[in-house]
């Protein structure tokens, strides 16, 4: 029944800075509906909740750093790492591998602003 992850919804204490981080990544902004915020990537977005004032309805216990999130890039991760690096951007782990959706992939671990783990991986050759 299920096909694909249309969004997510990411909690956060400060929005700018989230906003900055997932656009250094390569998200686009986009402002929707009545004020609201979001991030989109390929033919997903992440919706952004600003703690204390999430949209009904959400979680049962919506909280900034609680999420785990691993994003496949758009090109080779040693571009990433050149490109985090330009966007003084450092990550804690990796290159290491790992098992992904569809089969081995080698990624690294950084977290954002709030502290969600954010892992940017590639298919592994």
């Amino acid at each position: 029944m299920l096909r694909a992850i249309d969004h997510i919804v990411l909690t956060t204490r400060d929005a700018q800075a989230c906003i900055a981080f997932y656009t250094a990544l390569g998200c686009r902004e986009e402002r929707f509906g009545d004020g609201r915020r979001a991030l989109h990537f390929g033919d997903q977005k992440i919706n952004i909740h600003h703690a204390g004032r999430e949209i009904m309805p959400h979680a049962t216990i919506p909280a900034p750093g609680a999420l785990d999130l691993c994003f496949l890039a758009d090109r080779p991760l040693e571009q990433v790492m050149d490109a985090l690096r330009q966007a003084g951007l450092s990550w804690f782990e990796g290159p290491v591998p790992r098992t992904g959706a569809t089969g081995p992939i080698r990624s690294i671990y950084l977290r954002d602003p709030d502290g969600n783990l954010i892992e940017i991986a590639e298919p592994a050759t």
